[in-house]
């Protein structure tokens, strides 16, 4: 089952099914009215999402209509969390390569997290809005996954069955800022602008044998003005999977119904895949060649990330964003 949002209805949009093939739609109002709403009650509403789904797909489901990715919110267009883990080791570990400085040997066993943004995530076509080029824009692919209720203090294994959702989205990172606000100890906030999703978010089923339960075995291919930056494959050297992300998240607190967890960048430790931010193309042209030769985002530039199942086809849809020149009110 494929699920998204309209922006339509208020801010948290209203909830639609989407068929596999990403071209037709069903509003699903009679059965929630959006997907935040449908995540509270999950165990009760599933079934009939489901049964809306079935019906979608054999062409039986009232009120059809042709999917417009541009009328498409993020599929949670504000959540009450959004926790940013850090499952790809080998991405921290170049960093801090390419600056000179020893990584923690806890950083392997630990996952790192942080606590982003949430009020308002951005849809897959929306602009990336920045008033600065100089602030170091960046884009970074990345997997996501949505779940409902889940305990404080619950295992890895037991955090699985808790994701009901799986996406794909763009955490975008101004580069020039992060370097600034990490000097002071604090964490990330003005680094961290609004984060862009696919036009869907899925059930595991849909994702077949590539999903494990914990991760998607499948390449995340970014496209950089139309052409192909990275492929690194979301299971390869993944330290942690999804249920260590999320047992992480909740060791302390309960994470509530809607909770958005990602993996952080995608990333491989075999060069030739490429990369799905230009900061780690960054730091391996300075460990191979002495200095960083790709720039950060300019205006005009468009990025497009998205994800194909073995048989090829568009899973999540693209995220398909260009960068524009925002001017702040008077």
């Amino acid at each position: 089952m494929k699920l998204g949002s309209l922006k339509e209805g208020g801010r948290d949009g209203t909830l639609i099914v989407v068929n596999r093939a990403l071209t037709r739609a069903v509003r699903a109002a009679n059965v929630a009215p959006t997907l935040q709403r449908a995540l509270d009650d999950w165990a009760a509403v599933e079934p009939k999402l489901q049964a809306l789904a079935a019906q979608l797909e054999n062409d039986k489901a009232p009120g059809t209509f042709a999917v417009d990715t541009t009328a498409l919110a993020a599929p949670l267009p504000r959540a009450y969390q959004w926790a940013d883990g850090s499952a790809y080791v080998v991405h921290v570990e170049l960093v801090r390569k390419a600056r000179g400085v020893e990584m923690p040997p806890s950083f392997w066993t630990d996952p790192l997290m942080y606590q982003g943004g949430s009020d308002s995530f951005t849809g897959p076509n929306d602009a990336i809005e920045m008033a600065d080029e100089a602030w170091g824009i960046d884009f970074e692919g990345e997997i996501g996954v949505i779940v409902d209720d889940v305990p404080m203090g619950v295992s890895a294994q037991a955090a699985r069955k808790h994701i009901k959702l799986v996406t794909i989205l763009n955490d975008v990172s101004l580069r020039n800022l992060i370097v600034t606000e990490l000097a002071k100890g604090f964490g990330f906030f003005h680094g961290k602008p609004a984060t862009a999703f696919a036009p869907v978010a899925v059930t595991p089923d849909e994702l077949g044998d590539a999903w494990d339960g914990g991760k998607v075995n499948l390449p995340l291919i970014s496209t950089l003005n139309g052409k192909e930056f990275g492929h690194p494959n979301a299971a390869t050297d993944l330290t942690f999977d999804f249920g260590q992300l999320i047992a992480h998240a909740a060791r302390t607190r309960h994470l509530e119904a809607g909770t958005v967890v990602g993996s952080g960048t995608v990333a491989n430790r075999d060069a030739a895949v490429g990369c799905s931010c230009i900061a780690e193309r960054r730091v391996r042209e300075t460990i191979d060649g002495g200095k960083a030769v790709t720039p950060f985002m300019s205006f005009g530039d468009q990025i497009r990330i998205e994800m194909f199942d073995r048989a090829g086809k568009s899973i999540f849809g693209a995220i398909d964003q260009k960068v524009v020149r925002y001017t702040p009110p008077t």
